[in-house]
């Protein structure tokens, strides 16, 4: 199954030149912790996170209202492309350490967020299909 079956495609994003508190409010309205930061092109330039917030905005004494995300975001943003089988995309997941990989296309565009709480909903529904079978009884053969 490749990580474009699997991933988040509707993911909210920010600007490099919105403000903190901009985005901080965004996290709120969509109940999520993570922001691709994207050029008006669709090109990823970065990501944010509300840990990124609280340590490089807050607690450095950053004013919200005034520090564009750029300032705070990281810039090393991981990335797979939508085609690429979930195994390797699990694979690089945990050879870097991270729980999300921003999902391109093949121009490296935007197409959505792939988390490993989407690979845990997967796993989870696949698990109850299979309980679901062995409930029914033993397959004939």
């Amino acid at each position: 199954m490749s990580v474009g079956r699997v991933c988040t495609r509707v993911v909210a994003t920010a600007a490099p030149s919105e403000t903190v508190l901009a985005v901080a409010r965004r996290m709120e309205e969509y109940n999520v912790g993570t922001l691709p930061v994207i050029k008006p092109s669709g090109t990823v330039v970065g990501i944010v996170t509300d840990r990124d917030i609280a340590l490089r905005c807050v607690a450095r004494a950053r004013d919200p209202e005034t520090t564009p995300v750029s300032v705070i975001m990281s810039r090393t943003v991981r990335t797979v492309n939508e085609s690429v089988p979930l195994e390797d995309a699990l694979r690089t997941m945990a050879d870097v350490d991270v729980r999300r990989l921003v999902v391109t296309d093949d121009d490296e565009k935007l197409v959505g967020l792939l988390s490993l709480d989407d690979v845990l909903e997967l796993l989870t529904e696949e698990a109850e299909a299979i309980g679901a079978l062995l409930r029914r009884g033993k397959p004939r053969l």
